[in-house]
């Protein structure tokens, strides 16, 4: 959000974005013009005030880390996936992960647990109830909700790769197997889609009207690549002269965005034959560029395009984990709707005009975030929903799922809806919803209390919200304007 370098985060993701701009300026021979910009942008990418790449966020983070994974306080357990829980009356008492490269399985018991997986993993292993899907206006209220629930109906995900352009060179990849089906697909989406998915044109998240978006990635320094500067991660503008052969740019865009298939509720037989297709559909977008992609000049593909396995670490050039936009949901304390944060929602409910309406204020606040409701494409048929919303708080409610008393949830699968999630699901949202997590597991503890007790006894939820507003953690929002 346009405020996120000042306000409207917590403290520590903003020390995660100064960190990422250090790394650049202590390793990286910038030039002068960008080493002296507070606010560097390394890709100086359009859709966000902070593009870089994936290693040097991953860099930052391990920063982040250092003295505790040092001091053998954490410890991470890379390449584990849970597979089984053991619950009594309610409560977590243990789970078991197991490698992913060994087979061999750990079983780790904790006073309290959070899940933070991308899918919700922890919720059907401990029996908590949940949610997926698009739920019913029956059930919410929602003006965007359907009448019927459609708990298939979930956000296409996307396998995201890397690009750099090198003139003059060939580095055309094999001839996707499924590229034949992907060249001739034509989205079957309500409303209807613009025409052929491997196209310059698509449908505007707001309008749905047609946009066409330029691409080009040999525009000079204050050229518009369009779709090329959009989530590109390494401006070269940025640095000495032969530092970088070129831009990178990560593709994450409509054009591989995936909604034939899910990957939850479905088999793991199943999800991985989706995420298979979702490979071919990102390999078949880069094929399509490098060959047939219409050019400004003219003329047909850009065959310099080159796939950087090196910038996200994997053999295939695809990044190791899809773009998850949308996990099971807890079914928790307090649910957020739209017309909690909603404009046009907010404006009905309150009566009060677009310049002094404002979001739900909640009680037991935790966070701030904010976004436009931006739901992608879904496996249900549905084109864009983009909707205006207003800056907003995360409840404490949502992290609190029903019925099982030491699980948090800590990431998209907090007590939001299909519709709330396309506002909640953002970076400095979903850290925050982490980070209060877990400092409300600490706090409990710490005061010998459940969730649901510091939630709802004033004096504790008091206690708590002072003790994360002095580490960092914002509570509410001065008065901005929708977004």
């Amino acid at each position: 959000h346009p405020w996120v370098e000042s306000f409207g985060c917590t403290r520590a993701y903003r020390e995660l974005r100064a960190r990422i701009r250090d790394f650049y300026r202590r390793n990286h021979p910038l030039t002068a013009e960008a080493r002296a910009r507070w606010n560097l942008n390394p890709g100086n990418g359009s859709v966000s005030r902070l593009c870089c790449e994936p290693r040097v966020a991953l860099a930052a983070l391990n920063e982040m880390l250092a003295p505790y994974t040092s001091g053998a306080r954490l410890t991470v357990l890379y390449h584990h996936k849970a597979v089984s829980a053991e619950m009594d009356r309610g409560s977590v008492k243990a789970v078991t992960v197991r490698s992913l490269l060994s087979g061999d399985e750990i079983v780790l018991t904790a006073p309290f647990f959070i899940d933070a997986t991308e899918l919700g993993d922890l919720l059907p292993l401990t029996g908590t109830e949940y949610v997926t899907g698009f739920e019913s206006q029956a059930e919410t209220g929602e003006p965007h909700a359907p009448s019927e629930a459609q708990p298939q109906n979930m956000q296409a995900f996307t396998c995201c790769f890397a690009v750099d352009h090198v003139a003059g060179e060939d580095h055309t990849v094999e001839k996707p197997r499924e590229y034949g089906f992907w060249r001739a697909y034509v989205p079957a989406l309500r409303p209807a889609w613009t025409g052929p998915l491997l196209n310059w044109t698509y449908s505007h998240p707001i309008t749905l009207e047609p946009r066409t978006r330029a691409f080009d990635p040999t525009r000079g320094p204050q050229g518009d690549g369009g779709f090329w500067s959009y989530r590109r991660i390494a401006d070269r503008g940025n640095f000495v002269e032969g530092t970088y052969p070129g831009d990178i740019c990560l593709v994450n865009w409509p054009h591989n965005d995936y909604w034939l298939g899910n990957l939850c509720e479905v088999s793991a037989e199943e999800a991985a034959r989706h995420i298979g297709r979702a490979k071919q559909l990102s390999l078949s977008l880069l094929y399509w560029m490098q060959t047939e992609a219409p050019r400004p000049d003219g003329g047909q593909g850009w065959p310099g395009l080159r796939l950087r396995r090196d910038v996200v670490g994997t053999e295939d050039g695809l990044a190791k984990y899809p773009y998850i936009r949308e996990a099971r949901r807890i079914r928790a304390e307090f649910t957020v709707l739209e017309q909690h944060v909603g404009t046009d929602a907010r404006m009905e409910l309150t009566g009060k005009g677009r310049e002094e309406v404002q979001a739900e204020a909640f009680f037991d606040s935790v966070g701030v975030g904010s976004y436009r409701i931006d739901l992608h494409p879904s496996s249900g048929g549905d084109n864009y929903i983009d909707i205006s919303s207003l800056p907003f708080q995360i409840p404490m409610g949502c992290l609190i799922p029903r019925g099982v008393t030491n699980l948090l949830a800590g990431a998209k699968n907090i007590g939001v809806t299909h519709i709330t999630n396309g506002c909640y699901r953002l970076h400095p949202v979903e850290w925050n919803a982490g980070e209060a997590a877990g400092a409300l597991a600490a706090f409990c503890l710490r005061r010998k209390a459940l969730p649901t007790q510091a939630r709802n006894t004033p004096e504790l939820l008091r206690d708590f919200q002072r003790e994360i507003e002095r580490q960092g953690i914002e509570t509410a929002w001065p008065r901005v304007t929708p977004r």
